[in-house]
């Protein structure tokens, strides 16, 4: 390594001693015979004591003219300093400038002003150099690490299943169309089908954390048209079931983003604490609480979310919605007029929607004529239930919506590195 310690980890084992730091130079303040630049990594932030009569005046001038951003190596000696960012700063004998960078920024590190996050995304780079802006990442870090940890331990198997697939298979219109060599195929906009065809494989439960497409218009805090999607499928299993194993490993999540104090604390986020199991409620109470903003058999309206959500705060599910309002594959409820689908809310946000899912290869048949599809287009998918499916059921849930809640985000992209909306392919 070319450092041998990390700006945020000096100790006070280290005082006195001589050391290398690595970083980003984020700024200089010259006050003529003495200067102090403060350096940041990953870590932290140090403060450089440059003391004028202790250098040679060339390298004092040139120390101290250093554009901000710029990186830089540094050694000398680490010194306490109770005044200084941290109690400790280093007096440098050698500055080495590794790499300088151009002025002026596209976009200020540490300036106070905020800019438009469509200003901050073009300048991606600089804007991950912010310490709020990473401590997102840790948290969605955090997050992830969590529910991978979380599923293995419910003996949950992780799988990969194809993002190019060769029809609509859901029956949706919302897929993004690419060329295939000489062939039309599409990105993949969730893997349903395919986790249910690992049931028939006999693989029990499976689980996926991978990207999905969605060709949609909206254009709004909330969705992005690629984004990663936690999957699960198990076998033997109703919704009850997996709805279960959704506040268990919301649960685990929380707890490890609850560990993240110092992200935390940069966020002025407190962690949130789940108490288990998490409210249900029917879709009829879900009406009723909606005083009126949407009738009997409508999806749920933004409006209606709102109204709701002042009565339920924070995780809670949705249960028992209209067959009519649910993809081919939920399972009817034992009132035909009702699934064994549910929505994961938080407040008025819907987090994912998952269920059991039909296994009778007849009356799955029939679910795909009531929703005016083909059977015969769907054969690929249909053979597995035709030779041995149990029963299961399943979610899908976004990893970037789970991670815009647990460090209290506005807006999706906040969370994600280099977001795709209806707008940004780039960078």
């Amino acid at each position: 390594m070319l450092y041998t310690r990390k700006c945020g980890e000096i100790e006070s084992a280290d005082f006195g001693s001589e050391q290398t730091l690595c970083g980003w130079l984020q700024d200089t303040r010259n006050l003529g015979g003495i200067a102090f630049l403060q350096l940041r990594d990953i870590t932290g932030v140090i403060q450089l004591t440059l003391l004028k009569k202790k250098l040679e005046s060339a390298d004092f001038k040139k120390w101290t003219t250093i554009n901000r951003e710029s990186i830089v190596l540094v050694r000398g000696i680490i010194k306490e300093n109770k005044e200084a960012p941290g109690g400790v700063e280093m007096l440098p004998d050698n500055l080495e400038i590794l790499n300088e960078a151009e002025a002026p920024l596209p976009l200020g590190v540490i300036d106070k002003i905020d800019s438009e996050i469509e200003t901050r995304l073009n300048a991606r780079y600089l804007d991950l150099r912010k310490k709020g802006i990473a401590a997102n990442f840790q948290i969605r870090a955090a997050v992830s690490g969590a529910v991978h940890k979380h599923l293995r331990r419910e003996n949950f198997l992780e799988v990969q299943t194809p993002k190019i697939i060769a029809s609509a298979t859901e029956g949706g219109t919302s897929l993004f169309e690419m060329k295939y060599f000489d062939k039309i195929a599409y990105l993949a906009q969730s893997p349903q089908l395919y986790k249910q065809i690992l049931m028939s494989g006999g693989l029990e439960r499976v689980y996926e954390i991978g990207p999905a497409f969605r060709a949609e218009e909206h254009n709004t805090p909330r969705h992005l048209n690629e984004f990663t999607s936690i999957d699960i499928e198990m076998s033997f299993a109703d919704d009850d079931v997996v709805m279960g194993v959704m506040e268990r490993l919301v649960d685990s999540a929380a707890r490890a983003v609850a560990k993240e104090t110092e992200a935390l604390e940069t966020l002025g986020m407190a962690p949130i604490e789940l108490e288990l199991p998490l409210p249900r409620i029917t879709y009829d109470e879900a009406i009723e609480m909606s005083n009126g903003k949407v009738k009997w058999g409508e999806d749920l309206s933004m409006e209606a979310t709102r109204e709701i959500a002042q009565q339920m705060n924070g995780f809670y599910f949705i249960t028992k919605w209209p067959l009519s309002l649910k993809p081919f594959y939920i399972q009817p409820d034992a009132d035909p007029k009702y699934s064994k689908g549910f929505d994961f809310m938080y407040n008025e946000v819907e987090m994912t929607s998952g269920g059991q899912r039909v296994h009778d290869v007849n009356l799955l048949r029939e679910r795909l004529k009531e929703q005016g599809l083909d059977p015969e287009g769907f054969s690929h998918y249909l053979d597995p239930f035709r030779y041995g499916m149990p029963p299961h059921a399943g979610w899908g849930l976004g990893l970037d919506r789970l991670a815009m809640i647990f460090v209290g985000a506005k807006n999706v992209r906040e969370c994600v590195l280099f977001p795709r909306d209806r707008t940004r392919m780039t960078p």
